[in-house]
This record gives C-alpha cells, structure tokens and sequence, in this order.
C-alpha cells in the first residue's frame, strides 16, 4: 500500500477543485487530459502522451464527496498487464481542512500488482503531489 500525506497551503475549496477540474489536473500532472462526469460510478478517462507515445488510462468513481474524498479505481497501461477487474489500483484522495489557508490532502493506493510497480507509482505520486502543491501555492 502506498501513502502519502503532504500539507498545502491553500483553501480546501481551491485543493479539491484541482483534483476534479480537468483544466486543473493537466497542469500538475503531466499534461493529462481527464474525462469524467465526476459523480460515483462514471468512468474517468486518462490520455496523453508520454515519452512520444499515446496513452489512454481508465477507471471508474468508487466515491466522490466534495472536498472531503475522491476515489477511483484505475488500471494503466503503461503496467503491461491484462486490463482485468483484479488488476486495477485503488486511488483515494482525502482532503481535511487545517484552517483558512492549509489544507491536508492524504493520498492512498491499494492492489499494486508487484513491488517494483508499487515504487514506481510512489514516486510518481509523491512527484504528482508535489506539483500539485506548486501550483496551488504559487498562486497558477
């Protein structure tokens, strides 16, 4: 299992609105575009390209409660394994408020296939996250 906590100092409204505003997200992460209609049980859709290379990364909302938690489950290419039900990570953000000005966001995932995919996703979020916090923090 991976989890990351990381503080931020920006308003709750302002952290959850850049994990669900598709605009938002392609700033921090990569220039993914995300498609969904961001309520429990849509599909949410990621693609870009990476490295030169097209992808198209896929899920579903397993929970959406605003500014409190997001979460999806979601199976990725780039892994090389079967796009199986048994296969999909389980992503959850949940976001607390500190006060005003910082807010705590808590990343977790679940069912990584193998070890090394788990370091590897680790440190893409732990990268993720700290772009994240960037932009909000510096005013984008």
């Amino acid at each position: 299992m991976i989890k990351i906590d990381i503080e931020i100092k920006s308003p709750l409204a302002s952290v959850w609105a850049a994990l669900v505003k598709p605009a938002l997200i392609k700033e921090y992460f990569y220039g993914t575009e995300v498609l969904s209609e961001w309520k429990t049980g849509s599909s949410i859709r990621f693609t870009g390209t990476w490295e030169g290379k097209p992808y198209e990364d896929k899920g579903t909302i397993l929970a959406l409660e605003p500014e409190k938690c997001l979460s999806y489950n979601y199976w990725s290419h780039f892994t090389g394994i079967p796009d199986l039900p048994e296969n999909y990570a389980i992503i959850r953000f949940e976001l607390q408020s500190i006060n005003a000005e910082l807010t705590k966001l808590q990343l977790t995932q679940h069912n990584s296939p193998t070890p090394t995919m788990e370091e590897n996703s680790a440190q893409g979020w732990k990268d993720v996250l700290n772009n994240l916090k960037k932009m909000l923090e510096n005013g984008k």
